[in-house]
């Protein structure tokens, strides 16, 4: 084969599932799943443990195209003591 696996879907509860094979195991206890066409791609969802980590994930956002509007500045209200 190409480095694929058959597997068995089957139901559990109200989802369907499906057990990766060791061959194929994730690291970590988390992951996303995502549909690309008539795929499930499943990838590790990698912890940030260092500054470098958080900067290369914020690096992959999109500009927020959203502008904010003017904020109004309130004068302080008086406080009693």
């Amino acid at each position: 084969m190409d480095g694929s696996h058959p597997v068995k879907l089957y139901r559990h509860g109200p989802s369907q599932a499906v057990d990766i094979p060791a061959a194929l195991e994730l690291p970590g206890e988390d992951a996303v799943m995502r549909r690309e066409g008539n795929r499930l791609v499943i990838e590790p969802i990698r912890k940030m443990t260092t500054g470098a980590d958080l900067l290369a994930a914020l690096s992959k956002l999109s500009p927020i195209d959203d502008e904010i509007g003017e904020i109004e500045d309130f004068p302080p209200r008086p406080v009693n003591f």
